[in-house]
């Protein structure tokens, strides 16, 4: 295996790959009798991930969900799948909800992936806002906030059990000496996603970075400003924590078009009606999009994920892509 390289940042601009399907017939599905019955999923994620590296993706993002209303790939096998397929670019949770699961478990497959994509893993990680979810796991709902904090913890202490070594003491009867987690990770970045004042104040303390989601322009500003109060506040050296944002995008020449199907996609996504969504898509030209996040990164985005509103969502990125130099956005890697 090739050696892990020095960990950079992803890039100004990512993709949040399509998981949760809305399509009647997913997204994977190949063309063919329409029942999807010999189609392989992962080898057409594989191929999507492969081409938005090409179109300039310098991360690709899978979120997380155990228990949907609809079809969701598993989080982190999608992450393995996109390692694989890819060479350059950064791969990453956004986010998986860690207090429905055991975090040295989560440790251990992030570590796997740091070690397949020769550190090209980020960890992002959250709450969740889906009490029913958190029931049908079997998960405590009311504790997530604190549950997630010990989590960090318990992630890190997994990383690192195994620093310096390559292998437990067998000799030993101290548990800590003869089981580790190996082989050690080159530092994985958590992140931190959440656009609460409580995910703020996390990042600022426990991670590597901030990924909210649903804020205007002068929400997320604003937010920057008391990030950074925060983070030295704890501390911690100025830049600790990296600003980026979550952007849930529609493009289409129309945009009335545009932004009735972006509406309606979140809709279906969320179970909820497409008007609660209107004030949270980027509808318009690639252009357009393309000025939008010139906004966002100028008041503090390091890192915009872009969420294209579309089971199909590689022609779109594409565009906005193609789009963002002339906003001042660099999009190389």
């Amino acid at each position: 295996m090739p050696p892990v390289q020095p960990f950079e940042p992803p890039g100004a601009i990512g993709l949040i790959l399509p998981t949760l399907v809305q399509d009647t017939v997913p997204a994977w599905v190949e063309p063919g009798d329409g029942t999807g019955s010999d189609a392989d999923p992962l080898s057409d994620l594989a191929d999507l991930c492969h081409q938005a590296e090409v179109a300039g993706a310098g991360a690709l993002w899978a979120c997380d969900h155990l228990f949907w209303h609809g079809p969701c790939l598993e989080c982190m096998v999608v992450l393995t799948v996109a390692a694989m397929a890819t060479e350059r670019a950064v791969v990453g949770s956004c986010i998986i909800q860690l207090p429905l699961r055991r975090a040295v478990a989560v440790a251990k497959q992030a570590a796997t992936i740091q070690s397949l994509s020769r550190g090209r893993m980020i960890l992002g990680v959250g709450v969740g806002s889906h009490p029913g979810e958190y029931e049908q796991v079997g998960a405590a709902y009311h504790s997530r906030g604190h549950d997630l904090d010990t989590g960090i913890g318990e992630l890190h202490r997994a990383w690192r059990s195994g620093d310096g070594e390559t292998a437990g003491d067998t000799n030993s009867t101290d548990p800590t000496e003869r089981y580790l987690q190996l082989p050690a990770p080159s530092p994985v970045p958590v992140w931190v996603g959440g656009s609460s004042n409580a995910a703020l104040r996390r990042a600022a303390h426990r991670a590597d970075g901030w990924m909210p989601l649903f804020l205007s322009v002068d929400e997320y500003g604003d937010a920057v400003e008391r990030l950074g109060k925060e983070v030295d506040a704890s501390g911690r050296p100025s830049g600790a924590v990296t600003p980026a944002m979550v952007l849930f995008v529609s493009i289409d020449d129309d945009v009335d078009r545009g932004r009735s199907a972006g509406t309606e996609w979140m809709g279906s996504l969320y179970g909820l009606p497409p008007k609660a969504f209107e004030r949270h898509l980027v509808a318009g030209t690639a252009e357009q999009v393309a000025g939008r996040v010139a906004e966002y990164q100028a008041v503090g985005a390091e890192h915009v994920a872009i969420y294209v509103t579309d089971d199909r969502p590689i022609d779109q990125f594409a565009r906005l892509m193609a789009a963002l130099p002339a906003a001042g956005v660099p999009t190389e890697h």
